[in-house]
């Protein structure tokens, strides 16, 4: 199983309705791409204050890597890309095999 975890530092003044938008698109994925057991998304709530200012993320969990691989070429992922680079400053990809 991969866990494919996207952490987003949002725009200064970005709109809530942007950052909605793009968490129904991601959790939209699940639906649309073999492979995918499931969508998480959700705002940072940890108490230890080590955010470096990333506020939101979602983790996709795969399969395994196999589906990964087919999940990054996909034209619906690739539908998706746009939305992030509208709504986050910065984003952190972090995969890990669970």
């Amino acid at each position: 199983m991969i866990l494919h975890v996207v952490l987003l530092r949002p725009r200064p003044g970005i709109a809530s309705a942007a950052i909605d938008d793009l968490n129904a698109a991601v959790a939209g994925l699940r639906d649309k791409i073999a492979g995918i057991r499931s969508v998480s998304w959700g705002d940072n709530v940890s108490p230890e204050g080590l955010g470096r200012g990333y506020r939101h993320g979602f983790v996709v969990t795969f399969e395994d890597a196999a589906a990964r691989d087919a999940y990054l070429p996909h034209p619906d992922h690739l539908a998706v890309v746009p939305l992030v680079r509208a709504v986050a400053a910065d984003v952190l990809v972090y995969d890990l095999e669970a």
